[in-house]
Protein backbone atom coordinates (compact mmCIF):
# COMPACT_ATOMS: atom_id res chain seq x y z
CA UNK A 1 0.00 0.00 0.00
CA UNK A 2 1.24 3.23 -1.21
CA UNK A 3 1.48 6.36 1.11
CA UNK A 4 -0.81 9.08 0.17
CA UNK A 5 0.47 12.31 1.09
CA UNK A 6 -2.91 13.86 0.32
CA UNK A 7 -4.42 11.94 3.06
CA UNK A 8 -1.94 13.05 5.44
CA UNK A 9 -2.10 16.36 5.05
CA UNK A 10 -5.88 16.77 4.36
CA UNK A 11 -6.27 14.89 8.59
CA UNK A 12 -3.20 16.64 9.57
CA UNK A 13 -4.04 20.57 8.33
CA UNK A 14 -7.89 19.87 8.45
CA UNK A 15 -8.96 17.44 11.14
CA UNK A 16 -12.49 16.24 11.12
CA UNK A 17 -14.80 16.27 14.02
CA UNK A 18 -14.09 12.79 14.63
CA UNK A 19 -10.27 13.57 15.72
CA UNK A 20 -11.31 16.97 17.48
CA UNK A 21 -13.48 15.63 19.61
CA UNK A 22 -10.64 12.71 20.34
CA UNK A 23 -8.40 15.78 21.24
CA UNK A 24 -10.89 17.10 23.42
CA UNK A 25 -11.73 13.86 25.33
CA UNK A 26 -7.56 13.36 25.37
CA UNK A 27 -6.74 16.67 27.16
CA UNK A 28 -10.01 16.58 29.76
CA UNK A 29 -9.21 13.15 30.96
CA UNK A 30 -5.35 13.50 31.09
CA UNK A 31 -6.32 16.52 33.48
CA UNK A 32 -8.82 15.51 35.38
CA UNK A 33 -6.48 12.10 35.72
CA UNK A 34 -4.06 14.30 37.02
CA UNK A 35 -5.90 16.04 39.61
CA UNK A 36 -7.32 12.97 40.82
CA UNK A 37 -3.84 11.06 41.21
CA UNK A 38 -2.38 15.25 42.87
CA UNK A 39 -4.83 14.50 45.42
CA UNK A 40 -4.70 10.63 46.01
CA UNK A 41 -1.17 11.33 46.34
CA UNK A 42 -0.53 13.88 48.78
CA UNK A 43 -3.29 12.23 50.96
CA UNK A 44 -0.71 9.00 50.69
CA UNK A 45 1.99 10.92 51.23
CA UNK A 46 0.91 12.32 54.26
CA UNK A 47 -0.12 8.82 55.41
CA UNK A 48 2.92 7.67 54.77
CA UNK A 49 4.54 10.15 57.26
CA UNK A 50 2.24 8.60 60.09
CA UNK A 51 3.99 6.00 62.51
CA UNK A 52 0.61 4.03 62.93
CA UNK A 53 0.65 0.81 61.35
CA UNK A 54 -3.07 1.19 60.28
CA UNK A 55 -2.58 4.03 58.81
CA UNK A 56 0.63 4.18 56.15
CA UNK A 57 0.07 0.20 56.05
CA UNK A 58 -2.58 0.40 53.73
CA UNK A 59 -1.16 3.05 51.53
CA UNK A 60 1.71 0.88 51.19
CA UNK A 61 -0.09 -2.09 49.94
CA UNK A 62 -2.18 0.49 47.22
CA UNK A 63 1.15 1.79 45.93
CA UNK A 64 2.21 -1.45 45.65
CA UNK A 65 -0.28 -2.93 44.03
CA UNK A 66 -1.12 -0.02 41.66
CA UNK A 67 3.06 0.08 40.35
CA UNK A 68 3.05 -3.23 40.50
CA UNK A 69 0.57 -4.15 37.85
CA UNK A 70 0.13 -3.10 34.14
CA UNK A 71 -2.11 0.03 34.05
CA UNK A 72 -4.26 -1.36 30.71
CA UNK A 73 -5.20 -4.09 33.21
CA UNK A 74 -6.26 -2.07 36.29
CA UNK A 75 -8.32 -0.39 33.12
CA UNK A 76 -10.14 -3.17 32.32
CA UNK A 77 -11.01 -4.51 35.93
CA UNK A 78 -12.37 -1.46 37.23
CA UNK A 79 -14.69 -1.64 34.42
CA UNK A 80 -15.59 -4.70 33.42
CA UNK A 81 -14.15 -7.56 36.30
CA UNK A 82 -16.26 -5.11 39.01
CA UNK A 83 -19.83 -4.96 36.98
CA UNK A 84 -19.36 -8.62 35.77
CA UNK A 85 -19.05 -9.64 39.55
CA UNK A 86 -21.99 -7.87 40.46
CA UNK A 87 -19.69 -5.15 42.61
CA UNK A 88 -20.22 -2.17 40.99
CA UNK A 89 -21.60 -0.82 37.55
CA UNK A 90 -21.12 2.42 36.16
CA UNK A 91 -23.76 4.17 35.01
CA UNK A 92 -24.06 7.62 32.81
CA UNK A 93 -24.60 10.72 35.13
CA UNK A 94 -26.26 13.56 34.09
CA UNK A 95 -24.35 16.21 36.00
CA UNK A 96 -26.41 19.76 35.17
CA UNK A 97 -27.57 19.11 32.39
CA UNK A 98 -24.46 17.11 30.94
CA UNK A 99 -24.20 13.23 30.51
CA UNK A 100 -20.68 11.63 31.70
CA UNK A 101 -20.70 8.02 30.15
CA UNK A 102 -19.68 5.31 32.59
CA UNK A 103 -16.76 4.60 30.21
CA UNK A 104 -15.28 7.81 30.99
CA UNK A 105 -15.91 7.98 34.73
CA UNK A 106 -14.24 4.73 35.12
CA UNK A 107 -11.41 6.08 32.55
CA UNK A 108 -10.56 9.23 34.62
CA UNK A 109 -10.81 6.94 37.87
CA UNK A 110 -8.18 4.67 36.67
CA UNK A 111 -5.81 6.40 35.50
CA UNK A 112 -6.01 8.99 38.80
CA UNK A 113 -5.78 5.73 41.16
CA UNK A 114 -2.33 4.52 38.99
CA UNK A 115 -1.23 8.33 39.12
CA UNK A 116 -1.69 8.54 42.68
CA UNK A 117 0.25 5.88 43.85
CA UNK A 118 3.56 7.40 41.91
CA UNK A 119 2.72 10.67 42.78
CA UNK A 120 2.68 9.88 46.42
CA UNK A 121 6.49 8.42 46.31
CA UNK A 122 7.45 11.39 44.37
CA UNK A 123 5.23 14.04 46.74
CA UNK A 124 7.01 11.84 49.90
CA UNK A 125 10.57 12.44 48.37
CA UNK A 126 9.83 16.11 47.84
CA UNK A 127 8.78 16.27 51.80
CA UNK A 128 11.73 14.23 52.75
CA UNK A 129 14.09 17.14 51.07
CA UNK A 130 13.03 19.51 53.56
CA UNK A 131 15.42 19.92 55.91
CA UNK A 132 14.37 18.71 59.90
CA UNK A 133 15.34 22.00 61.63
CA UNK A 134 12.36 23.83 59.65
CA UNK A 135 10.34 21.24 61.03
CA UNK A 136 11.44 21.94 64.90
CA UNK A 137 10.98 25.51 64.18
CA UNK A 138 7.73 25.01 62.65
CA UNK A 139 6.67 23.48 65.88
CA UNK A 140 8.37 25.63 68.07
CA UNK A 141 5.79 28.04 66.98
CA UNK A 142 3.14 26.07 67.91
CA UNK A 143 1.85 24.95 64.99
CA UNK A 144 -0.41 21.94 63.73
CA UNK A 145 1.09 19.51 61.67
CA UNK A 146 -1.72 20.90 59.08
CA UNK A 147 -0.38 24.38 59.70
CA UNK A 148 3.23 23.25 59.26
CA UNK A 149 2.65 21.22 56.32
CA UNK A 150 0.59 24.44 54.12
CA UNK A 151 2.85 27.26 55.63
CA UNK A 152 6.14 25.57 55.69
CA UNK A 153 6.81 21.81 54.39
CA UNK A 154 4.76 21.87 51.54
CA UNK A 155 6.05 25.32 49.73
CA UNK A 156 9.22 24.51 49.64
CA UNK A 157 8.69 20.46 48.69
CA UNK A 158 6.34 21.55 45.67
CA UNK A 159 9.88 23.00 44.30
CA UNK A 160 11.68 19.73 44.27
CA UNK A 161 7.77 18.04 43.15
CA UNK A 162 7.71 20.51 40.24
CA UNK A 163 9.55 18.30 37.66
CA UNK A 164 8.69 14.76 38.46
CA UNK A 165 5.17 16.20 38.33
CA UNK A 166 5.75 17.55 34.51
CA UNK A 167 7.52 14.31 33.56
CA UNK A 168 4.16 12.65 35.11
CA UNK A 169 1.52 14.26 32.97
CA UNK A 170 3.92 14.00 29.41
CA UNK A 171 3.02 10.18 30.56
CA UNK A 172 -0.57 10.83 31.28
CA UNK A 173 -0.94 11.72 28.12
CA UNK A 174 0.21 9.05 26.36
CA UNK A 175 -1.84 6.85 28.79
CA UNK A 176 -4.88 7.77 27.88
CA UNK A 177 -4.80 6.08 24.64
CA UNK A 178 -5.12 2.93 27.31
CA UNK A 179 -8.61 3.74 28.04
CA UNK A 180 -9.59 2.83 24.43
CA UNK A 181 -10.37 -0.65 25.24
CA UNK A 182 -13.43 0.33 27.40
CA UNK A 183 -14.51 2.32 24.29
CA UNK A 184 -13.43 6.01 25.10
CA UNK A 185 -13.17 7.75 22.23
CA UNK A 186 -10.38 9.45 22.58
CA UNK A 187 -7.36 10.63 20.32
CA UNK A 188 -6.20 6.76 19.65
CA UNK A 189 -10.02 5.18 18.80
CA UNK A 190 -10.52 8.75 17.01
CA UNK A 191 -8.34 7.60 14.42
CA UNK A 192 -9.39 3.88 14.36
CA UNK A 193 -12.50 4.70 14.17
CA UNK A 194 -11.20 6.78 10.73
CA UNK A 195 -8.84 4.17 9.65
CA UNK A 196 -11.97 2.11 9.56
CA UNK A 197 -13.07 4.13 7.25
CA UNK A 198 -10.80 4.88 4.78
CA UNK A 199 -8.64 1.75 4.68
CA UNK A 200 -5.58 4.44 5.07
CA UNK A 201 -3.33 3.12 8.47
CA UNK A 202 0.07 4.33 8.04
CA UNK A 203 -1.14 8.05 6.68
CA UNK A 204 -3.60 8.39 9.95
CA UNK A 205 -1.40 6.89 12.66
CA UNK A 206 1.22 9.17 11.89
CA UNK A 207 -1.48 11.93 12.12
CA UNK A 208 -1.75 11.05 15.36
CA UNK A 209 1.70 10.36 16.29
CA UNK A 210 1.87 14.24 15.17
CA UNK A 211 -1.02 15.27 17.51
CA UNK A 212 0.74 13.78 20.31
CA UNK A 213 3.92 15.32 19.20
CA UNK A 214 2.54 19.08 19.69
CA UNK A 215 0.35 18.05 22.61
CA UNK A 216 3.64 16.93 24.68
CA UNK A 217 5.95 19.37 22.58
CA UNK A 218 3.31 22.25 24.24
CA UNK A 219 3.49 20.92 27.60
CA UNK A 220 7.34 20.55 27.85
CA UNK A 221 7.17 24.03 27.46
CA UNK A 222 5.12 25.09 29.81
CA UNK A 223 6.98 23.09 32.20
CA UNK A 224 10.52 24.36 31.85
CA UNK A 225 8.82 27.71 31.88
CA UNK A 226 7.49 26.46 35.96
CA UNK A 227 10.35 25.01 36.56
CA UNK A 228 12.17 27.94 35.75
CA UNK A 229 9.74 30.14 38.32
CA UNK A 230 9.93 28.21 40.78
CA UNK A 231 14.08 27.58 40.59
CA UNK A 232 14.35 31.19 40.33
CA UNK A 233 12.29 32.46 43.54
CA UNK A 234 14.54 30.20 44.98
CA UNK A 235 18.02 31.34 43.85
CA UNK A 236 19.48 33.72 45.61
CA UNK A 237 21.38 36.44 44.36
CA UNK A 238 24.06 36.51 46.93
CA UNK A 239 24.63 34.30 49.63
CA UNK A 240 22.11 33.70 52.70
CA UNK A 241 23.00 34.74 56.15
CA UNK A 242 23.55 32.50 58.26
CA UNK A 243 19.97 32.88 59.70
CA UNK A 244 18.54 31.85 56.64
CA UNK A 245 20.44 28.67 55.98
CA UNK A 246 20.11 27.65 59.29
CA UNK A 247 16.36 28.15 59.38
CA UNK A 248 15.15 28.36 55.76
CA UNK A 249 13.88 31.56 54.37
CA UNK A 250 10.18 30.39 54.58
CA UNK A 251 10.21 29.67 58.43
CA UNK A 252 12.32 33.09 58.96
CA UNK A 253 9.88 34.93 57.49
CA UNK A 254 7.07 33.39 59.61
CA UNK A 255 10.02 33.97 62.92
CA UNK A 256 9.82 38.21 61.73
CA UNK A 257 6.35 38.14 61.31
CA UNK A 258 6.00 37.63 64.87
Amino acid sequence: MNFNWDVFWQYLLQPSGVYLTGLWLTCLISVLAMLLGCALGLAAALLRLSRNPLLHLPVRFYVWLMRGTPLLVQIVFLYTALAAGGIFRFEDIDLFGLVIPGNIQAAIIALGLNEGAYMAEIIRAGIGAVDKGQYEAGRSLGMTFAKLMRRIVLPQAFRVIVPPLGNEFNVMLKNTTLVSVIGVQELLLSTQMVTSATFRVFELYLVVAIYFLLLTTLWGFFQRWLEARFGQSDRPSSPPPASTRMFGRSTLNLLRAR
